[in-house]
């Protein structure tokens, strides 16, 4: 079967590629020597990892500030792509103090027991020229579960650097009781301090890796 048509053929410049990224994939994919797999590591100072809950009658933000993961993006065939995510729990920071503590602790994602937040693909699917649709498996608590990202494709270009990147946007939501972070209180006339539904935001700038040198074969070891 002829492999399906990349949307770098629909776009120019633009590569789609899922996120969160990334993996041993990579290596796979550049051994077959049939399919050109791309490696981007995430760039921490340029990405968010972000979420946001009802508080009462209003929406709290935060985000995770200490976070690393890769992409392997194939573009002979979107769907052999992988992202793998780590994070580090003890990062939250929704900023204020008190309450970030409280967020670390048992009564919710209880950090020093568990201090990775992970995400690893299984399925990439491309849902148009500049978007996609990742399934994979949230890991929260030690608590794993499948979850779906929409991805978003912003570019690929040049970075003045001499250096490639790729930026996306991924969303998804989560209902926080089935990974039990489940601390909440009641409300007088109803209701509770928070809801259950968590919205979950991902912005990335991925820079592209070099590509692994090849074994000298005159070289004798």
């Amino acid at each position: 079967m002829p492999a399906s048509p990349s949307p770098i053929r629909i776009v120019r410049h633009r590569r789609p590629f899922a996120a969160l990224v990334l993996s041993a994939a990579v290596a796979a994919g550049l051994a077959t020597g049939t399919v050109r797999a791309d490696a981007y590591s995430i760039d921490p100072s340029h990405s968010n990892m972000g979420f946001t809950i009802r508080h009462f009658f209003s929406r709290v933000p935060g985000h995770f500030t200490k976070f690393e993961g890769t992409i392997s993006y194939d573009t002979q065939d979107v769907t052999k792509s992988t992202v793998n995510v780590s994070i580090d729990t003890a990062s939250i920071n929704t900023e204020e103090p008190k309450r970030d503590a409280h967020l670390k602790s048992a009564d919710f994602f209880d950090a020093e027991k568990f201090p990775k937040i992970t995400f690893v693909s299984n399925k990439v699917t491309a849902v148009s020229p500049n978007k996609l649709k990742v399934d994979g498996t949230l890991t929260i608590r030690g608590v794993a579960k499948p979850v779906s990202l929409d991805v978003d494709i912003l570019g690929t270009g040049p970075d003045g650097w001499g250096g490639v990147r790729s930026g996306f946007e991924a969303k998804t939501k989560i209902n926080r009781m089935d990974y039990g972070v489940s601390w909440n209180k009641a409300i007088e006339g109803g209701g509770t301090v928070l809801s259950e539904d968590v919205d979950i935001t991902l912005n990335v700038e991925a820079i592209r890796q070099a590509p692994p040198k090849p074994a000298d074969a005159t070289k004798k070891g």
